[in-house]
Order: structure tokens, then sequence, then C-alpha cells
């Protein structure tokens, strides 16, 4: 990642192997360097990784933020500190945790919208599952094939639930900590902070 930003890129990619708390630290440490945060998904094999996308930010605050950075961690590069984190790790630093910890809700919830099941997406769940009961009716009794099918319709109806209510309280927190609303091209629900524009071009804050 460090390289990328050495690189002055307008895009930066970031592709952890581990949690999101892992791709939200790394993104608080390209946000000190004067990028910020566009979006994240799931890729790799299985959906294994967190791939989280951050542009460059042209605007003043940004450049004089990415200055100071170069200026106080200088070998960031050559296994010096890095800004925000312990030296040597990716546990963040007392005075960033509130930051990395808001990284990891933007994160979230972008990865989470991959899972919102809409309307159409429900009916097919449920009709999966009593074609299921259906089958499982050619060897088994029919109380052992409806007990066997309910269960699977409850796994999908809880997961359903959970995922909705889950992203519930990270709106909430948005809300509160003064995020506006928008949505992308794709009619995504998405949280920006005040000023920040929605991702899309080679640099987003340009204008």
């Amino acid at each position: 990642m460090l390289q990328q930003i050495a690189r002055q890129q307008d895009i930066v990619e970031i592709a952890p192997q581990g949690s999101t708390r892992k791709a939200a630290a790394l993104a608080h440490v390209a946000e000190q360097y004067g990028y910020s945060y566009g979006m994240a998904y799931r890729t790799g094999f299985k959906n294994s990784l967190v791939q989280v996308r951050m542009y460059r930010d042209l605007r003043p605050g940004a450049r004089a933020r990415e200055a100071a950075t170069i200026t106080a961690h200088p070998q960031a590069g050559n296994g010096g500190t890095v800004p925000g984190l312990e030296h040597g790790s990716l546990k963040p630093l007392p005075e960033a945790v509130g930051a990395v910890a808001v990284l990891k809700d933007l994160i979230t919830f972008d990865v989470m919208a991959q899972y919102v099941v809409d309307r159409r997406q429900k009916v097919m769940g449920y009709l999966a599952c009593a074609v299921l009961t259906v089958l499982l009716l050619i060897d088994k009794s029919p109380v052992e094939a409806v007990a066997s099918g309910g269960a699977v319709a409850l796994l999908f109806t809880v997961t359903f639930k959970v995922g909705v209510i889950r992203r519930g309280r990270i709106e909430q927190r948005f809300t509160e900590a003064g995020f506006l609303a928008v949505r992308d091209e794709q009619g995504g629900r998405r949280f920006l902070r005040p000023g920040q524009q929605l991702p899309g071009h080679s640099n987003p804050f340009a204008a």
C-alpha cells in the first residue's frame, strides 16, 4: 500500500489478509497520506478478501495532512513508524482508535450491501426451501422433510434479519456522527462525511 502511495496514484487498493479491522487500520494510514475512503467490497476466492478503494484527495486540507505525515514519518516504507499505528503492528494508537472504528463501519456497511436481500431474492430463497422439502419427501418421512425444509427457511430468515439490524445500527452511528446519506449510481445507500463527494472518477475530490 505504501508503495502505491509513494507513486502518487489517484487510486490506492487495499486488500489485507484477515479481518475488516485490519483493512480499516490500513485505510486510516492512507488517509494520513491525503487519501479518502471510497468504497469496499468482497473479492477473491470465495469472497474471502475485503478490498478497500481509497481516492487521492486534492483538497488543501488533505495535502497539508500528507505533508505533515511525510515529515513526521520519513521512514514509513523502510521499517520506520507508520502514522496512527503501533510500530510493527496494525493495532491503532489510542488517538487513532476512533477514526479506525469509523472506517471499520464504512467498510462493513459497504461490504454488507453485497448481501442485502431484495423482495425477489426473498421469494426465490423461500421457493428453494419449498423445493428442498419436496425433494426430501422422496427419501424421508413427511415430518422429517418439513422439519428440514423449515430449518433452512428459519436460518435464511434469521440471517437476513441479523444483517438488517446490524446495518441499521451502523446507519444510526453515521447519522449521529453527522454523515450524509446519499444514493450511488446503482441506487445503493452510501454515507459520506460532510463535504465529501461520491467516488467514481479518477479523482472525485477535484471539483
